[in-house]
């Protein structure tokens, strides 16, 4: 432990043992890259990229990045274009509402999911429908996958199945057995 201290050139007092990025509790021990990664909205791609526009070294512990490292990666989040981030790597682009490049992170990027699911089912799309009825939405086979409740195979009804036994004989109930009598069978004279 004493030799990670003289390699960052930070006394034990300068280690911070949790930090707190874009609203997540993040541990001092992590790597810098797997850390940002556990950012929902944000992946090992991306903060890799975020890093390398940033010169930031990705391998450095979290806990022995300065001040102003932390201000400019939370800067680098919440606007990519500005730190030199391809506007190809956000998450979205080209947005309904304001026709801009943006990168949702955490809650906000969950309310925009739903919104955009909310207006297909209003607009009544084909995607709208599949998420209404619960079915896949892009184009996957559904013949033999994504079968959830119900019995796969044939659906067995109340019906007894002729010389089988009836469906009280199980159920331990007993019933009155009353005697099925035929109609009796009147012989016609053939007219040959």
């Amino acid at each position: 432990m004493r030799k990670l201290f003289l390699v960052f050139s930070l006394s034990a007092s300068d280690y911070k043992h949790i930090l707190r990025i874009a609203g997540k509790d993040i541990t001092g021990s992590r790597k810098l890259i797997v850390a940002l990664s556990e950012i929902k909205g944000i992946g090992y791609n991306f903060a890799q990229v975020l890093l390398q526009s940033l010169n930031i070294s990705p391998n450095i512990r979290v806990g022995f990045l300065t001040d102003k490292e932390l201000s400019d990666i939370e800067a680098a989040i919440k606007n990519p274009s500005r730190s030199g981030m391809p506007y190809w790597y956000v998450n979205r682009r080209k947005d309904m509402d304001t026709g801009s490049d943006q990168h949702l992170i955490t809650s906000d990027l969950d309310f925009a999911i739903s919104n955009d699911i909310d207006r297909e089912k209003n607009v009544m799309s084909w995607r709208g429908y599949r998420h209404m009825f619960g079915l896949r939405v892009r184009g996957q086979c559904t013949r033999t996958t994504g079968r959830r409740g119900g019995a796969v195979g044939v659906k067995k009804t109340g019906k007894p199945m002729p010389g089988g036994p009836s469906p009280a004989a199980g159920s331990g109930v007993t019933t009155a057995q009353t005697p099925v009598t035929e109609p009796a069978k009147t012989t016609e004279p053939s007219s040959k």
